[in-house]
C-alpha cells in the first residue's frame, strides 16, 4: 500500500477502497438477553431467495473528512435478472467519488472477476489524469477499511427481520447514511487495518 499512498500524497488525492457485501432475508446472528434457558427466537420469511447487494467505497485524504459513498443493487430472484453489480455500476460509483470528491482517487479494490474487464481498462486509462487503480493482495481483506463498514451494517442487522428485500433495502440505506454523517466511525475502520494517512 506505500505506493499508493505515494501516489495519492504526489496528485494531492483522495485514496479510496472499495468492496461489496450482500445480505438476503435470513439475519446475520447476533447476541442478545434472555432468561436463562429460554432462547429467543426470531421468526424470518421462510424463503430465502433474493438479495440485496452494497458496494461501498471509503476515501481518506489527510487533513479532509473521511467519506463514505455506496450503490444498492437488488436481487428478487427472477429470471433473467442480474444477480449482482455489473462494470458499469462500478464506473458510475467511482465516477460519483471523484465528482463529490472534487479531487483526484486512488482506486484500490480487489481482484473481483468484473473489475478486471477489459471495459473498465479501457475507462482507467481514458480517465488517468484523475484516476489511479491498484489492486489489493489476493486474500486480503484485513487491508481493506471498508470491511469495517461492513462489520458495522452487519452489527447493526444482527437477529433483525426484515419484512421484504424492500424493507431491508430500505434498513441498510438508514444504516449507511447514519455511518456516512459519522466520519471518526470511518477512520476507525481505517485504524483497524493499521494504515495511517499522512501528510507528504
Amino acid at each position: 500500500m506505500g505506493d499508493g499512498k505515494a501516489t495519492a500524497a504526489a496528485q494531492d488525492a483522495y485514496i479510496c477502497f472499495e468492496d461489496e457485501a450482500g445480505q438476503g432475508l435470513r439475519p446475520p446472528k447476533g447476541h442478545t438477553w434472555a432468561p436463562r434457558g429460554r432462547t429467543p427466537q426470531v421468526r424470518v420469511r421462510g424463503s430465502n431467495r433474493g438479495r440485496v447487494s452494497v458496494a461501498g467505497v471509503v476515501c481518506y485524504k489527510s487533513g479532509e473528512r473521511s467519506r463514505l459513498f455506496y450503490r444498492l443493487h437488488m436481487y428478487r430472484g427472477r429470471k433473467g435478472e442480474a444477480k449482482s453489480f455489473g462494470w458499469q455500476d462500478y464506473r458510475d460509483l467511482i465516477v460519483v467519488a471523484h465528482n463529490q470528491l472534487k479531487a483526484p482517487v486512488v482506486w484500490v479494490w480487489d481482484n473481483l472477476n468484473v473489475h478486471l474487464v477489459d471495459e473498465l481498462a479501457l475507462f482507467f486509462m481514458e480517465n488517468e489524469e484523475w484516476l489511479t487503480v491498484f489492486q489489493l493482495p489476493s486474500y486480503a481483506p484485513e487491508l481493506n477499511p471498508q470491511e469495517g463498514i461492513w462489520s458495522l451494517v452487519k452489527r447493526g442487522l444482527a437477529d433483525f427481520a426484515a419484512a421484504n428485500l424492500d424493507h431491508l433495502s430500505r434498513i441498510m440505506k438508514r444504516k449507511l447514511k447514519k455511518i456516512q454523517y459519522r466520519p471518526e466511525l470511518i477512520d476507525g475502520c481505517l485504524t483497524e487495518t493499521g494504515l495511517i494517512m499522512s501528510a507528504g
